[in-house]
């Protein structure tokens, strides 16, 4: 399950960076999916990290 995971998660990022790398070369406005589908992966990104860096901390503190 994991493996599927990253695996969407990888293409995800890859279609949304090429799509507004892309809009950038043409001077085109990106769609507002585009954009909503880009701030759910940077909010995605954030929350996984603060998780990850929470249980590294608890692990070092003995707590977990």
């Amino acid at each position: 399950m994991l493996q599927f995971a990253a695996l969407f998660y990888g293409m995800m990022a890859s279609f949304v960076l090429s799509s507004a790398t892309r809009n950038k070369r043409e001077a085109v406005a990106n769609p507002p999916i585009l954009t909503i589908f880009a701030w759910g992966l940077l909010s995605f990104s954030a929350a996984t990290a603060v998780l990850l860096l929470g249980y590294i901390g608890m692990k070092a503190a003995g707590i977990a």
